[in-house]
């Protein structure tokens, strides 16, 4: 605990200092200290988002807190409050207000049916597992981000390198220096949907919607390579399989090289450097089409397509599977509480 004595020895300066008694210490760390199993959301703003502390080594303000040990579980308690029920009270008690805030007061008259007590037990526990089930599946989907990154950072030459530090099995040819605009031809808001040109796999698109440098790839069914050129998100690269709008916005980069060994390799480019602009941000073909590749042959170039296909194929399972996860938990929420 802060003393007095405390503060006087390290030297800080006292005058503006005001202390508290110890009770009234332990009161208020009463009221806020946080234990194993209680549950804390939101009050003000982003209202609920309940969830339950597996530690005990701090104290909250301006958030609910529940202790655990009540008449109700903190199992159950914390998927009634993530049901659509509460969120219906919520938005009423929240209707014509300018600042969502929902008061102590509320919340502890808050009305809600329950099941006996062993039926909320088998609630909480079928909830849990459903929560442990997602919670599991998300770490999935991580772990699979994690190792993409290794991969591409260790299977394409980084900046001062030649080779990568690690290859596939049977390829040991140098990787020859090239340019971008060597491996990716260039279309623009001149061509239209019918004049397009047409591109084994896809159709390479910019698309400007993320934040600047982000790169995001869909799944095996979107085998187009996009950056955007200017606006918002410019420089973030994907890739789409379905001939879309040709917009101002947004370029155009055709393969010469296997397609998924480009975008692969695309994503491990900086194009910040090509980045000019204020108001609206923008990039030129012209001055990143220099830029400095190096280029296995095109055997490695499609193992290394295909290894990477398999890994985005296999993360778009994943996230099947954590979507489905997410729905069915939606719809029990929905049908187990009333």
């Amino acid at each position: 605990m802060i003393t007095s004595k405390n503060l006087t020895e390290s030297g800080l300066d006292m005058t503006d200092v005001s202390l508290i008694s110890d009770a009234d210490f332990e009161s208020i760390n009463k009221r806020s200290k946080v234990g194993v199993g209680d549950i804390i959301f939101g009050m003000i703003g982003t209202i609920g988002n309940p969830v339950i502390v597996d530690r005990d080594d701090f104290a909250i303000k301006n958030v609910a807190l529940i202790k655990c040990g009540g008449e109700v579980p903190n199992d159950f308690l914390l998927q009634l409050l993530k049901s659509h029920i509460f969120e219906s009270y919520i938005r009423i008690e929240n209707a014509g207000n300018t600042q969502k805030f929902l008061g102590l007061g509320k919340i502890r008259d808050y009305l809600f049916n329950t099941p006996h007590a062993e039926e909320m037990e088998h609630i909480g526990t079928f909830f849990r597992t459903l929560d442990n089930t997602i919670a599991t599946q998300k770490r999935k989907l991580n772990a699979l981000k994690q190792l993409k990154k290794a991969y591409l950072q260790q299977m394409f030459p980084q900046v001062g390198e030649t080779t990568p530090k690690v290859r596939l099995g049977g390829f040991s040819e140098p990787w020859e220096i090239r340019r971008l605009g060597d491996c990716f031809d260039y279309a623009s808001s001149k061509h239209t949907a019918s004049n397009f040109p047409q591109v084994v796999g896809g159709y390479p698109l910019f698309d400007a919607n993320k934040q600047i440098g982000e790169i995001s790839s869909f799944d095996q069914e979107h085998p187009y390579i996009s950056i955007i050129k200017d606006g918002a998100g410019v420089g973030r690269i994907t890739k789409r399989n379905a001939r879309t709008s040709v917009i101002a916005t947004m370029g155009y980069l055709l393969p010469s090289c296997d397609l998924e060994f480009g975008f692969a390799y695309l994503q491990t480019l900086n194009f910040n450097g090509f980045i000019t602009g204020t108001t609206i941000p923008h990039i030129y073909y012209k001055d990143y089409s220099q830029k400095a590749m190096f280029v296995p042959t095109p055997n490695e170039q499609a193992a290394i397509g295909d290894f990477f296909r398999t890994l985005s194929e296999n993360f778009v399972n994943q996230k099947a599977k954590l979507n489905s996860l997410t729905q069915l938990k939606t719809a029990y929420l929905q049908k187990m509480f009333v």
